[in-house]
């Protein structure tokens, strides 16, 4: 009756063995593959030739930028910009403890 059990589990242990061999042979062969593949084609890198940098950006592109966002959202006004509160995020932090935060 032991010798039973002890055949069925190194039975378990060799199909595990055999399995994850298997697996691992798997992916072996398909990092090889993808780095074939990567190999293959080179990245295309852009030159400067194609389109020129020039410092800062031209008046025309700022122009036609402007009227396109104008034109999209209106004529609004950024008043005023300054970094919102951060209670509604420290409130979902206390409502997740499950006892009371000591005071500090």
């Amino acid at each position: 009756m032991l010798t039973a059990g002890i055949l069925t589990a190194l039975e378990v242990y060799g199909i595990a063995i055999v399995i994850s061999m298997l697996v691992a042979l798997l992916i072996r062969g398909m990092v090889k593959a993808t780095a074939r593949l990567e190999q293959a084609l080179p990245p295309e890198v852009p030159t400067g030739t194609v389109c020129p940098i020039d410092l800062g950006v031209p008046e025309e592109d700022v122009a036609a930028l402007s009227a396109v966002i104008t034109s999209m959202i209106g004529a609004h006004h950024i008043l005023h910009i300054a970094p919102t509160s951060h209670g509604w995020s420290s409130e979902a932090r206390t409502s997740q403890h499950s006892h009371p935060p000591r005071p500090r």
